[in-house]
């Protein structure tokens, strides 16, 4: 199973709504989060389903993922909100897993957390070490069976300027 964590676009400046789940991308952010996508499905990828964090930000970038091809599916899964719980995610996964091992997944959400998420899954631990730019990608395989936690490989770990 693939999975590729995907940060949300460039987003409207911290303080400037009155709740911050509500900030929205920019034309700034969208025209870079659908180049972004442009190029991943240039590459052939595509995702069988894409899970969202439901802040604004984030899901308008699921959004340009599913409206460019590259998946039809996309759900909001709170777990992806800022200080999400990986634990939920894998939770969740395992059910997923079972009944699509060779499917390709995407997450989008936001950074530190899924640079941790990445870390975790990779090494077991949260280090600090990965970070992801707006619209950037980290790409992870995980084991078909038992947890991912230290048994998942990095392939992947790109800014959106290095992919458009």
């Amino acid at each position: 199973m693939e999975v590729y964590l995907v940060r949300h676009g460039i987003a409207a400046q911290r303080g400037t709504y009155a709740d911050d789940e509500k900030r929205p991308l920019v034309n700034k952010g969208r025209d870079k989060t659908t180049k972004v996508a442009e190029s991943l499905l240039a590459t052939g990828v595509k995702f069988d389903l894409i899970l969202s964090s439901p802040l604004v930000r984030a899901y308008q970038t699921a959004e340009i993922l599913q409206q460019t091809g590259l998946s039809q599916t996309l759900n909001t899964f709170s777990p992806l909100k800022p200080n999400g719980n990986i634990e939920h995610w894998l939770e969740w996964l395992q059910q997923w897993q079972f009944h699509n091992p060779d499917c390709t997944l995407a997450l989008v959400g936001h950074q530190p957390d899924l640079g941790n998420w990445a870390e975790t899954l990779v090494w077991g631990t949260v280090k600090g070490q990965l970070v992801l730019k707006k619209a950037g990608i980290i790409g992870l395989k995980l084991p078909h069976i038992g947890t991912p936690i230290c048994r998942s490989k990095l392939f992947l770990l790109t800014s959106p300027k290095w992919m458009i």
